[in-house]
């Protein structure tokens, strides 16, 4: 009678013990990184500003903005029209703005490649009073180490042959060290080799980056130089 009940308390000490539960399948998997460990990638970083920058813009955000443009091909502003007679201008570049109001030309022969720009200030400098000749207030030279407004001109120079294509409104041209993009605020250029900019429109020449306005020379309006 003991061996029975022996047995019978074995049997039912077993049956209570089972085989151990098995873990959660998802308990186990690895966890999923947060997104504060996720790398930045193209499509998360910030877009380009809307509007055009102002004028205390670092220049790296003028950069930004220019290049977000669409681009056009350069090979249709190798030419400049005057009167109906259209010059091939080379490898050099000409365009105008779609208000008519700046026409820009580079010129190897003369500037080495520099951005030469017409602009109808509302305000123009004044001829100094030392300088005789044609006084051209509007005359923009553009060399990204260098930006000067106002000089003196015998000739239209680059300019004689005419104006070059339109470059519509937000669309950007590269050329050279330069590139373009038209705005109804102005026409914003940037020069990648000293990572400077410009704005020019009829309300004036707005400089970015290492440009800073120093005293003119004798023969210009205003200055402004890489440091």
């Amino acid at each position: 009678m003991r061996i029975v009940v022996a047995v019978g308390l074995l049997m039912l000490v077993a049956g209570c013990s089972g085989t151990p539960e098995e873990p959660d399948a998802t308990s186990s998997a690895a966890p999923t990184p947060s997104s504060a460990g996720v790398k930045p990638t193209s499509a998360t970083r910030p877009p380009a500003p809307a509007g055009p920058p102002p004028a205390d813009a670092p220049v790296a955000a003028v950069i930004t903005w220019v290049q977000a443009g669409p681009p056009v091909d350069v090979a249709g502003f190798h030419s400049a029209t005057r009167d109906d007679t259209t010059t091939d201008l080379g490898t050099d570049v000409a365009f105008i703005t779609p208000s008519g109001k700046t026409q820009c030309r580079t010129d190897d022969t003369l500037t080495d490649g520099a951005l030469a720009c017409l602009v109808e200030l509302a305000d123009p400098p004044a001829q100094p009073a030392d300088v005789f000749g044609q006084w051209v207030g509007n005359w923009v030279d553009f060399d990204g180490a260098s930006a000067q407004v106002g000089s003196v001109h015998g000739d239209p120079g680059p300019f004689s042959e005419g104006t070059g294509s339109e470059l519509a409104y937000g669309n950007t041209l590269k050329f050279g060290d330069y590139q373009c993009r038209t705005d109804p605020a102005g026409l914003f250029c940037v020069n990648f080799a000293r990572q400077s900019a410009l704005q020019m429109s009829d309300a004036g020449v707005v400089p970015f980056g290492c440009l800073q306005e120093v005293a003119p020379p004798a023969d210009a309006g205003l200055r402004y130089e890489c440091g």
